[in-house]
Order: C-alpha cells, then structure tokens, then sequence
C-alpha cells in the first residue's frame, strides 16, 4: 500500500494512544477533541488531495526507492524540479487548508537526514544512511503523516549548553545499551505531532566537544511511551470549544494552528531508529540543511497560499461594499499582490537554483542565500498584507456581533439589514468572510510567520555567511579599468 485513502488514515490513528495534555486536561481522544480534530483534519485533507486525479501531480511522485507512487510529503528531492514541486506543493496545501500543513516540517527534516546521513557515513564510516533509508521506504510503502520536532526550550544563550544548570532544557541521551538509546528533555512549538504517525527529531543547534550527548537524532512513533504532549490554549481554542455550530468559526474544517510542548522522559529509541548519536561536529549541518529547506517553504511557498486567502476575502468584501471603483482599495489589493509574487518568487528562485548537497548523496537543497531572502522578506511582506487586510475589511473584523444572532428571533431581522451593505448577498457570508479575516489578522500566524522557520536574526545570520561581494567589486573594477 503505497497511497493511504482518507478514510485509512483516520483509521489508522485510532490505533495510535499519544499522551496530550490542553487546558489543564487530558485529551482523551484527539479524534474527538474539538481542537486537536483540527490537525486529523489537516492531516487527512493531504490523504485526499493524494488520491485525487485533480492534484496528484502536485501531492504525489514516484519514489526512486520503492517504485511507488507516494505522497510528495514522504519524499527527499533528488532534483531542481523536485523541489519546485515542494514549493508548488506548499502553496498548494496553505491555500487549501488556510492553515499549516502538518506534514511539512518532517518532510523538510527527511532532506536534512538523508543528506547528513550520508556525509557521516562517508567521513566517519557509520552506517546511518542506510538505516534512514530504510526508515524512509517504511514510512513511503505505509504512507505514514511524519511530524518533525527541532526548537528546544534553552537554557541562557550567553552560557554554554553543558553549563546550564538544568542538562534537560536541550534533549539529551540519558543512556543507552545494544539495542538502542534512551532520551530525557523537551522539544517546544512542534505543530500537529500528536495527530501525527511518527515524528523525527533533530538537533536545536550547534553542540561542541564535551556536549555529545545532545547531538542526536532519531524518529519514533508519537505514542512512544514517556512522551507527552502539552498543547496551546487561546483564545480560539476557547471559541472552538464553545461553538454550538462551527461553521461560525473563521476556519471552521481546519481551525488555528496547533502546537505543543513535546515532553521525553527517559524514552527508549531502538539502535535502527537513531540517526545521530554523540558525532557532535556535524549536528549543525542537520540544523543549517533543516533551516535551509524550511525557510524556502516557511518564506516562498506556505505564506503564498495564506495570502490568496487574505487577497480573496478582502476582494469580496470590496464587491459586498460596492467600492470597487475605490482607488485607494483597489491600490492596497495590488500591493498585496506585489507581496505575494515576490514571496513567490523568492520561493521558487530558491527551488531553481537549488543544488546537490552534499555532492554524490543525491539531495537537493534549495539555494540558502534565496531560501534566506525569501523567509526574511516574507515576515515584512505577510504582516503588511495583514495591515492593508485589516483596512480593506474595516472596524467590523473585530467588533462584529456572533453569528448566531442571525437565529435569535429577536434581532436577527435587524443584523441581516444591517450588515448586508445593501448587497444581495447573504448577510451569513458577509459575516463569515470578516470572520475569516479576523482569523487572519488577529490570529496567531503573524506572530508564528515571523518565528516559524527561525525569527528574522537567524536569517540575517545566515545571510551574512553566505554573502560574498566578490563578483560585484570585480564589476566596478572591470568598469572603472582599476588596477592595482
């Protein structure tokens, strides 16, 4: 079975028992959770579009490993044209879900190893790449939803990780024996890995000589015994809880993002499950191939897809008002366009002018300095969307009533009257498309925009690393005649 249904993928999480925590109580079926529904939700609607004529090319390809038709989101790019299907893809699934994609921080871990991996293997002479390789055509042939898990909760930036006074504040091997390895600590903001068949985990950053044992990577299943999930509660959390219908909800199928605090305490990963183990010297190149697979998804694909949403309720909320003839309305859309055609751009430059990384492992990475440019220019770009959304759609994104005033028999003739604008329109769709942009602009992903993938320092970082302007002092030297 190289393609699950949707139905399959429900079913196969009913066998799975993860360990959640959310607002002080134990989830006891994330199924039935009305919060944590959102995420099965998410995650199936990748099993749809899978096995649907009208977006396989975009959600499926054939694996070089079994020969298998697959899902995209199990696959490590072999190709330039891999990873334009990658950014394509997500753009895809943002726009569709109008929220994240759970699949995709594994997905861009899975580069990450396969590339790591193999380069171990050829300076040190350790056996990872096949072992991952073999976990990868496992995880292909059951088409199993793998999570990934990298931010940890630190301890002070200014003190050396084996100084803290807590050794648990960056996961760590606790122990280990012939059969495998035994792990303690926590990974922070990990998205949907409870609704999730396997989560992979990677280093947080950099380790040095005496700090082995944090450099480590591995996957397990996520109901592994001893791990524990603590999830998010705001705001819309609360409203989901409390919604008598959820249609009245801004995203009602696939609701906020949903994140968690992973806990491990003391969990046991079998010898075939570990991909890094103490060769601390290379546990930055997993953290810097992540970062430069995921900031081109994070800043050239996913926020693309959110901002067609953004774009088109803003549109039809200019055509419920009859203000299309509106020059200044009409200047904001085009500016949101701008936006998202240069995230777009980035995003596939980044693809385009990917490489073979390292040379002879047959992973392609997307070019770091545009993968950079495009995360750093989307966290401007997406809050700036956000502001001309927010006045496009005007006081009414917050200050609108309940929709279920529009089955109180008391007022409901006076809210349809009075905000329909006029338009023949329902007034329930008018309501819903400002509730839409209320998610949006008041929600949490412009906060997670400027952190997901690394906040705007780490990028400039990188950039500053990257960035040689040798070709450009030639030019001016070859212009100018200067000799010296």
């Amino acid at each position: 079975m190289a393609l699950m249904t949707p139905e399959q993928f429900e079913e196969s999480l009913k066998s799975l028992h993860p360990r959640v925590f959310m607002n002080g109580k134990q989830v006891q079926n994330v199924l039935e959770n009305r919060n944590t529904r959102t995420v099965v939700e998410a995650n199936k609607a990748s099993y749809e579009w899978a096995t649907d004529p009208r977006y396989s090319d975009i959600m499926t390809c054939r694996s070089s490993l079994t020969g298998e038709v697959v899902n995209r989101y199990t696959h490590v790019s072999a190709s330039t044209d891999d990873l334009v299907k990658k950014a394509e893809a997500g753009t895809f699934t943002a726009e569709m879900l109008g929220t994240c994609i759970y699949r995709c921080v594994g997905y861009d871990a899975f580069h990450a190893l396969a590339a790591t991996c193999w380069e171990m293997d050829r300076d040190l002479g350790t056996k990872y790449h096949p072992r991952f390789i073999e976990y990868l055509k496992m995880v292909q042939s059951r088409d199993l939803a793998v999570a990934g898990a990298l931010t940890e909760p630190r301890g002070k930036r200014n003190q050396r990780t084996i100084d803290w006074p807590d050794p648990f504040l960056s996961l760590k091997i606790v122990d280990k024996n012939k059969d495998g390895i035994f792990v303690r600590g926590a990974k922070i903001n990990i998205s949907g890995a409870f609704a999730s068949h396997e989560m992979v985990v990677l280093p947080q950053a950099a380790h040095f000589e005496g700090e082995e044992d944090y450099a480590v990577a591995f996957a397990v299943p996520t109901d592994t015994k001893g791990i524990t999930y603590v999830c998010q509660y705001t705001p819309y959390s609360a409203e989901r809880d409390a919604a008598q219908d959820l249609s009245e909800l801004g995203n009602p199928r696939f609701g906020q993002r949903e994140t968690s605090l992973v806990i491990f305490d003391n969990v046991f990963v079998p010898r075939d499950r570990v991909f890094h183990c103490g060769e601390y010297k290379y546990s930055v190149k997993f953290v810097t191939r992540f970062a430069k697979t995921h900031r081109m998804t994070c800043g050239g694909t996913c926020k693309v897809g959110f901002m067609n949403q953004i774009i088109g309720a803003a549109k039809l909320i200019q055509e419920y008002k009859g203000l299309e003839k509106a020059t200044h309305i009409n200047d904001e859309l085009m500016e949101m366009v701008v936006l998202r055609e240069t995230g777009r751009a980035c995003g596939l430059a980044a693809a385009n002018k990917g490489a073979e990384e390292p040379a002879g492992s047959g992973v392609y990475l997307p070019d770091e300095l545009m993968g950079n440019v495009a995360k750093l220019n989307i966290c401007n770009a997406f809050w700036r969307v956000m502001a001309l959304a927010g006045d496009i759609g005007g006081g009414l994104i917050v200050t609108m009533p309940s929709l279920k005033e529009l089955n109180n028999p008391e007022i409901k003739d006076y809210v349809k009257e009075f905000y329909s604008f006029g338009s023949t329109e329902p007034t329930e769709n008018i309501m819903k498309v400002h509730k839409l942009l209320q998610n949006w602009t008041a929600g949490q992903h412009g906060v997670a925009t400027w952190h997901g993938a690394g906040p705007v320092m780490a990028q400039k970082i990188m950039l500053q690393r990257v960035l040689n302007y040798d070709h450009e002092k030639d030019l001016v030297r070859q212009t100018l005649n200067l000799t010296r």
